[in-house]
């Protein structure tokens, strides 16, 4: 079945970096684009960051543009988020997802805060 585990979660301070990988298994990785989605404490799921099958397009929400970098290792079954210059307002669970045609799938989420 169709599996999407994130990690890399933790707590740094303001300015920091943190590395979440999404390990995806169930499906044939290499066909489908990928996403990152984060849900904040009493706000609504938002879009992050997405990237394409083979890797060579993406795009990003506009709060994290120039900060978090979406990338894939299609032969490890593997996506990953780059995120730098973390700001406290990035707090919240983030999500490896993507939509197989028919179902959306979701990971459990990995939880990030940014504080000092």
């Amino acid at each position: 079945q169709v599996k999407l585990v994130e990690s890399g979660g933790g707590l740094v301070q303001p300015g920091g970096s943190l590395r979440l990988s999404c390990a995806a298994s169930g499906f044939t990785f290499s066909g489908y684009p990928m996403n990152w989605y984060r849900q904040a404490p009493g706000k609504e799921r938002e879009l992050v960051a997405t990237i394409s099958a083979r890797g060579d397009n993406s795009n990003y929400a506009d709060s994290v543009k120039g900060r978090f970098t979406i990338s894939r290792d299609n032969a490890k079954n593997t996506m990953y988020l780059q995120m730098n210059s973390l700001k406290p307002e990035d707090t919240a669970v983030y999500y490896c997802n993507t939509f197989l045609g028919v179902s959306n799938y979701w990971g459990q989420g990995t939880q990030v805060t940014v504080s000092s």
